[in-house]
């Protein structure tokens, strides 16, 4: 039927499932598929940024990967799915961003992931010196990128649900990512486009780019021989949108939103593109949660210190005159009320919060539910820094061993420490946050503050 529609030399895009098809033929039509056939759809997800399960500091968190294999198991139980990843899934190139960016890769293969474009975090894990790097890259693909590490393969044409899907990915030059030399986007497409055929060896074409919404839309103007043009980061998650005969969307921002272009069903003529955000209402899947626990009992293992991650601000109070981090117990004898006050408060209790989530041996949480996360004198990693977990006064007034030996020396941040509130408290684990009304919260220190 294919080759047939080829050799009479028909529109190259006939709606999927489309009647005209057979009414220009009139003969040589397929039958029907079954009633029982599930319909297909191709979902895509990308930019995860490290983000395998939300920080849970605030309440209806979107994203992780417990989620997003819910709702693949949840959508597979009613339709064929085609699961892709459009890249962007790490979030450095640290030991412990190497640990996550594993354990991503390892719960997408668990959700049977069949294509993982190359993205900005990948290329430059795969640019890095990360020793041990080994074979930790199943499944990356990529069309203008070139590394070992990748698959020799340019593309796949993945069978499903009696279409054969052409994928393709790229990563732009526009994204920043550390890899510059890389074949320009449309060109490395083009050359794939040469090498296979519509109708003889694929049915339906689809790009994962890596690249702004601006690129997205010009490639998807500049290709028009594709599908779907779906990418990321955007920032925000564009929901399915034609640009000319082509969709284009874009699954973003930590993994929060899916793309999903769901295939007609028999009588229906046409794709159907939407966005699905990975809520908490969704089921979660017991393989991704098996395969967090794994990766935990990794981080338990190796105890990654602060100095083996990508977000410890080392530079932090670099050019305080206050010293090193001292401790909290260092504040008491002198500052005892407002010790009291602090001890009452809810950063006094900071660590018991990631332990009663057991989420207390990850790096990513500990930065905010400990004093000086990687400061001289401040935390080091769970096993070495007993005496540095709960956010104590130093994590707000700066380090204070100069301030204790010398009284008259102020601490770094000594009448502005809301300055480093919002280290934490940033739109995402704290986007309710006033400086002026959590400050009723934990008030003292008047007239005596260090």
């Amino acid at each position: 039927m294919r080759n047939l529609l080829n050799k009479m030399k028909l529109p190259q895009r006939l709606p999927l499932g489309s009647a005209a098809a057979c009414a220009l033929l009139m003969v040589g039509c397929s039958p029907a598929k079954p009633e029982s056939a599930k319909p297909l759809s191709i979902v895509v997800s990308g930019d995860t940024a490290g983000w395998i399960v939300p920080c849970g500091c605030t309440t209806n968190q979107s994203g992780g990967l417990l989620r997003r294999g819910g709702y693949l198991r949840q959508l597979s139980e009613e339709r064929e799915v085609l699961y892709l990843d459009c890249g962007g899934a790490g979030s450095g190139t640290s030991p412990y961003d190497f640990a996550k960016f594993g354990a991503i890769l390892a719960g997408e293969q668990a959700m049977g992931v069949k294509f993982h474009n190359v993205g900005a975090s990948e290329a430059a894990f795969l640019a890095s010196s990360t020793p041990n790097k080994g074979n930790a890259f199943p499944g990356l693909y990529s069309a203008n990128v070139t590394a070992d590490l990748l698959s020799s393969d340019r593309y796949q044409i993945l069978n499903a649900a009696d279409e054969r899907i052409l994928v393709i990915g790229v990563l732009s030059n526009a994204d920043g990512s550390t890899q510059s030399d890389h074949v320009p986007a449309r060109d490395a497409v083009l050359e794939v486009l040469s090498k296979v055929k519509r109708g003889d060896d694929y049915d339906f074409a689809i790009l994962l780019a890596y690249a702004a919404e601006e690129k997205l839309v010009t490639l998807a103007k500049q290709l028009p021989e594709l599908d779907a043009v779906i990418g990321g980061p955007t920032g925000q998650a564009i929901v399915p949108r034609k640009v000319g005969a082509t969709w284009i969307g874009a699954a973003t921002n930590k993994g929060k939103f899916l793309v999903q272009l769901d295939f007609p069903a028999n009588g229906s003529e046409s794709v159907v593109g939407k966005a699905v955000e990975m809520t908490a209402d969704l089921p979660e899947d017991p393989e991704q949660a098996a395969n967090l626990e794994a990766f935990y009992q990794r981080l338990a293992q190796n105890d990654f210190s602060a100095r083996e991650t990508s977000f410890a601000d080392q530079t932090l109070f670099q050019s305080s005159p206050g010293g090193t981090i001292a401790g909290h117990a260092s504040c008491q004898s002198c500052h005892e009320e407002d010790y009291q006050l602090w001890s009452q408060s809810a950063h006094a209790h900071a660590w018991k919060t990631l332990v009663d989530q057991k989420s207390d041996v990850d790096p990513y949480c500990q930065q905010c539910h400990v004093t000086g996360y990687g400061v001289e004198g401040g935390f080091v990693s769970r096993r070495q820094s007993s005496d540095r977990v709960d956010v104590s006064c130093e994590s707000c007034h700066g380090p204070s061993d100069a301030h204790r030996n010398d009284p008259s020396i102020r601490t770094a941040y000594f009448g502005n420490a809301k300055v480093t509130c919002v280290r934490c408290h940033d739109h995402e684990n704290s986007p309710e946050f006033d400086y002026q009304t959590y400050w009723q919260q934990i008030e003292h220190g008047e007239g005596n503050s260090g």
